[in-house]
């Protein structure tokens, strides 16, 4: 059987004082994924995520929660969504218990046994009758994904979860993150910037640029879209000159010689080198890093 659809944008459009912000997404996330969503500072991003949460109006187009229009059915959509934005705000002077007990009488049919639940979900069992103050950045993060779990929601929508987190915070993030997706069916969905994250954290990524999807893929399907072949030639000009002919060269290093990996040229590429009387010390097939392939996409830098 096929996941559920838990999050359906249809050429969403946003424009502000006259200026077009999004220019016409289109995604569809299912339940029980990790979904990355990556951009350059002012790709679009931030304005995205306030759409979805139902802070800002679209100026056009479509988003739908679990089958509900949040344009036209608001308050069912919105209780299948949970978010917590960067360093979520919590009372440093209430345990972490009491604060999830203040926030849980805010929403419908929120009682003790789940407020229980999302601590086990979190594993915060130990420190959760500590205030908030004595708590570490990784706690308030859990603690935060535990407020935005209350409602029992569909979707999570985390912008920048790991963010100030030291290293190994991050590694138990990302862990936490995926047990949600796996163990809980949750759809996850994440904003970063932190490429090597999402790399090792999401099972599709959404690359946005200027306001547009440029790329939407699987991590492997994105980058095997850009495998590399790296080549060790002697002598190493007169080989660069034979690859030239045939193919873009994309990059040089110490000895070494970048090309696109194009399974059904290379042995007419390695042909025409032996017959040059060029001797190929090494052929190195590599996948780009995430990294590389997003600075490819958007143009490095920052969008404006």
């Amino acid at each position: 059987m096929s996941a559920e659809v838990t999050l359906k944008i249809s050429g969403l459009k946003k424009t502000i004082r006259g200026k077009s912000i999004i220019k016409g997404l289109d995604l569809e996330l299912k339940e029980g994924e990790v979904f990355g969503f990556l951009g350059p500072n002012g790709s679009g991003k931030t304005t995205t995520i306030r759409m979805l949460v139902g802070l800002i109006k679209p100026t056009s187009g479509v988003i739908e929660i679990c089958g509900r229009n949040v344009a036209t059915e608001f308050a069912q959509a919105m209780k299948h969504i949970g978010c917590i934005v960067e360093n979520p705000e919590m009372y440093p002077y209430l345990s972490g218990w009491d604060n999830l007990r203040y926030f849980a009488a805010m929403l419908p049919d929120v009682d003790e046994k789940r407020i229980a639940k999302v601590v086990d979900m979190v594993a915060m069992q130990e420190r959760i009758h500590d205030k908030v103050s004595t708590y570490s950045l990784g706690m308030r993060q859990r603690l935060g994904i535990a407020q935005a779990l209350l409602g029992s929601p569909k979707v999570l929508i985390l912008d920048e979860p790991t963010n100030g987190l030291d290293p190994l915070g991050i590694r138990e993030m990302r862990a936490f993150i995926r047990q949600l997706a796996e163990q809980e069916g949750l759809t996850v969905f994440v904003s970063s910037h932190l490429l090597h994250e999402i790399q090792l954290m999401c099972d599709r990524v959404a690359i946005i640029s200027r306001g547009e999807i440029v790329q939407v893929d699987t991590v492997y399907g994105l980058l095997s879209r850009q495998e590399r072949l790296i080549w060790r030639l002697t002598p190493h000009e007169a080989g660069k000159a034979i690859l030239q002919e045939n193919t873009t060269i994309l990059a040089e290093g110490e000895g070494t010689i970048t090309t696109a990996y194009l399974e059904n040229e290379i042995g007419e590429w390695n042909k025409r080198l032996v017959e040059g009387g060029i001797s190929v010390l090494e052929m190195n097939r590599r996948l780009p890093a995430l990294e590389d392939l997003f600075l490819e996409l958007t143009g490095g830098g920052h969008d404006v």
